[in-house]
C-alpha cells in the first residue's frame, strides 16, 4: 500500500507543509476565491464531510501540537474517490499561484496515531 498527500511546495515559517484543504481554506479566509471557486470549496468540503472521517471527531487530540507535533494526514492509495476529488482543489490552487504537490510514500511516513479505511495520520519521523 502507498500513502498519498497533497501539500504545499513551500514550507511555512515553522517548517510545515500544509495540505490542500488548509491551503484552499487560507485562500477562502483571505477572500481570494471567485464566487464559483468558493461555491466549489463549500460543496466539495460538504462532500468530504459526508464521505470521509475527520480524525478529530474520533480523537480530538490527533492534531494537538504538543502531543503530536507535525501530525499530518495521508490518504491510502485505495481511497480513490477521495483522491480524485482533490483535483478540483489543485486546479484552484494552481490558478492562484499556490504551489501544491502530490507526495507518495510507500511506507507510513511517520508514527501512525490514527487510521481508518481511507487514511492515516502520522507524526513524522525525526
Amino acid at each position: 500500500m502507498a500513502y498519498i498527500r497533497f501539500q504545499s511546495t513551500a514550507p511555512t515559517p515553522d517548517g510545515r507543509h500544509p495540505g490542500f484543504l488548509g491551503l484552499i481554506n487560507n485562500l477562502s479566509k483571505a477572500g481570494r476565491l471567485t464566487p464559483e471557486e468558493e461555491d466549489f470549496r463549500r460543496t466539495t468540503h460538504s462532500w468530504y464531510e459526508a464521505h470521509h472521517t475527520n480524525p478529530t471527531t474520533v480523537d480530538a487530540t490527533v492534531y494537538d501540537h504538543t502531543l503530536n507535533p507535525g501530525a499530518t494526514a495521508w490518504f491510502k492509495d485505495s481511497a480513490t474517490r477521495l483522491i480524485t476529488r482533490a483535483e478540483g482543489y489543485l486546479q484552484i490552487l494552481e490558478a492562484h499561484g499556490v504551489g501544491c504537490t502530490k507526495v507518495v510514500a510507500l511506507h507510513p511516513p511517520g508514527r501512525i496515531i490514527y487510521e481508518d479505511g481511507d487514511q492515516i495520520v502520522v507524526v513524522p519521523f525525526q
